[in-house]
């Protein structure tokens, strides 16, 4: 019977999803580009889908439990990929379920890892519809769903708590928390109209601009051209998405403190904040030199310019690219997927395991020492001057071994079905963080394209996996869960 309730609030959520379709809707009809019957045919499927499911379980209806939370952020990351597939599926007759699947996944985790060729020549619409998913999965369609829900009735502390990344989620920056999230959406679209406006100035067309912007600030990395953005050979362009890509990769509830004070001391005060900048300077500045030395590239300038934005790009978990760093000397694009899994803030729209977890292990490991040493002393956690509760360095701990047991997990399984393990490991990293290429035969200058079904699907889960923060998908195949 748990299933009843949450399939009523899901068919709400589907039908109010439908209305995505407005907007390639629109495109389609500017460019007269031949898709419109099928971004109609999809909307109407999402729109009955969700009437259905809301028809047949109304009577079920009551407002969310705990656990209903978790069973409804995962069952909707899935319905709504499997629903976003329609126009793809209608637009490319030779295009199989898994890899449409995979692209609307890819699209609405923001992992930005595409199986599509010939980009540069889709129609204008199916690219605004892959860059929207990006757009909308870019600060949760469950955070979403919190701003709008409460009209229809449903609560939506449940969902925030299950939704919201980062070990410390209780902090209301509103006094309700469907004010809370709209407005962290005022500023999301602010930042994302900014971005348009600057990529236009650059030289980017509307139609290019307003599509690298959804995925620079949903971290999400597709883009229009099959180059990426090593297509528009723009330093201009590439400086705008760096500073942008920055931008989505800090927490956005220090953008709107920020915004609500008319000030930057906000981001001075935001320990995570700091970390995240540094980090990503002296990353560039470092990996540039090294590149440069090992004779990548004729001068150090040229160098920086490369590395910067591969760099800033993976680390945030966004994917854009605009060379084949995959054939750089190893240890750079290693660096790179390493920087995918601790850059991004909590509350950014990026993956992986988040700052704020790697300031909190690092600082407790230094605890864990320092007790070896003097073990009466009284030495808490504290990050910039907030002391951390010890029930948050444990569930850190558990949540960084049980990242590093899916990542061991998955990768053997795609060993299993065949992949080299460059590729394997590398394809399980960008997914889990949702960063977009690995390497090898995932890498740069490839896409996913080339992996076999089952492997798809298993790129596929870690999507999901590492969109969900892990813990609120595996929770639900516990046996605990489901007992009343």
């Amino acid at each position: 019977m748990v299933l009843l309730p949450v399939f009523n609030i899901l068919g709400r959520l589907l039908m109010v999803f439908s209305l995505a379709y407005l907007m390639p809707i629109v495109c389609a009809l500017i460019f007269n580009d031949g898709t419109l019957r099928n971004f109609l045919e999809g909307a109407a499927i999402t729109f009955m889908v969700g009437l259905i499911s809301f028809g047949a379980t109304w009577r079920f209806h009551r407002e969310l439990k705990p656990r209903d939370g978790f069973l409804l952020v995962s069952l909707s990351w899935i319905l709504m990929s499997a629903t976003a597939t329609t126009p793809l599926l209608l637009a490319y007759p030779s295009m199989s379920f898994t890899d449409a699947f995979f692209e609307a996944a890819s699209g609405l985790t923001t992992t930005g890892a595409t199986v599509m060729t010939d980009l540069d020549h889709a129609a204008p619409s199916i690219n605004l519809w892959r860059h929207e998913l990006n757009w909308i999965g870019g600060m949760g369609i469950i955070v979403f769903a919190v701003a709008i829900l409460p009209m229809l009735g449903v609560g939506g502390m449940q969902l925030y708590k299950a939704e919201t990344p980062g070990p410390m989620k209780d902090g209301k920056l509103t006094a309700r928390i469907a004010d809370t999230a709209r407005a962290l959406y005022l500023v999301y679209c602010l930042i994302t109209v900014a971005c348009i406006v600057c990529l236009k100035l650059v030289g980017m067309s509307w139609i290019d601009a307003i599509c690298h912007a959804f995925a620079a600030m949903g971290l999400g990395g597709f883009s229009t051209r099959d180059a990426s953005v090593g297509a528009f050979n723009s330093v201009a362009v590439e400086i705008v998405l760096i500073v942008f890509m920055a931008i989505a990769a800090l927490n956005f509830a220090t953008h709107f403190v920020a915004f609500r004070e008319r000030s930057l001391r906000a981001y001075w005060y935001d320990s995570e904040a700091k970390a995240v900048i540094v980090v990503l300077a002296a990353s560039c500045f470092g990996v540039a030199w090294y590149v440069w030395q090992q004779g990548v590239y004729a001068d150090y300038s040229t160098a920086l310019r490369f590395v910067s934005f591969n760099l800033v790009s993976i680390a945030t978990d966004c994917g854009f690219v605009n060379t084949d760093y995959g054939q750089w000397p190893i240890f750079a694009p290693l660096w790179f997927l390493f920087l995918s899994c601790i850059t991004a803030s909590s509350g950014s729209t990026g993956g992986g395991i988040k700052m704020i977890r790697t300031l909190i292990l690092v600082r407790q490991s230094l605890r864990e020492l320092l007790m070896l040493i003097h073990p009466a002393a009284v030495h808490p956690i504290k990050i910039g001057k907030m002391a951390i509760p010890d029930s948050v360095g444990h569930s850190v701990v558990a949540f960084v071994s049980l990242y590093g047991m899916s990542v061991l997990g998955l990768t053997f399984v795609l060993l299993l079905s065949g992949l080299d393990f460059v590729s394997s490991f590398s394809a399980i990293i960008a997914c889990i963080n949702n960063a977009g290429p690995g390497l090898n035969v995932v890498g740069p200058a490839n896409n996913f394209a080339a992996l076999s079904d089952f492997q798809t699907w298993v790129c596929s889960f870690a999507m999901l996996l590492g969109r969900l923060e892990i813990f609120s998908l595996v929770i639900i195949f516990t046996p605990a869960f489901w007992r009343k």
